[in-house]
């Protein structure tokens, strides 16, 4: 047995849009289910609550003093170094 759905409007600001088509993308799912998946997120964790593990991970960032700029920057050298180590890219250099 499925769940019903239902079709709802909401009015949501450009910003909001952009976080959620990018959300859906990385999971590679609709914007619907990409809304469904943070409105159960939010209600674990009752909505205003960060959860323990969310907590753990502000602390570890901070303690890093992890700047976006840096996120950015260790996440093109990781793509780098598995690109670089891919199969593919040991295939094309023989």
């Amino acid at each position: 047995m499925s769940n019903p759905s239902i079709k709802a409007t909401y009015t949501l600001d450009a910003v909001t849009i952009r976080k959620l088509e990018e959300m859906a993308r990385q999971r590679g799912v609709s914007t619907s289910q990409a809304l469904k998946e943070a409105v159960k997120l939010a209600s674990v964790n009752d909505g205003n609550k960060p959860s323990r593990a969310l907590k753990a991970l502000d602390r570890l960032q901070d303690s890093l003093n992890l700047t976006t700029a840096k996120a950015r920057s260790w996440a093109r050298g990781s793509r780098a170094v598995r690109r670089a180590s891919s199969s593919r890219e040991l295939a094309r250099k023989r």
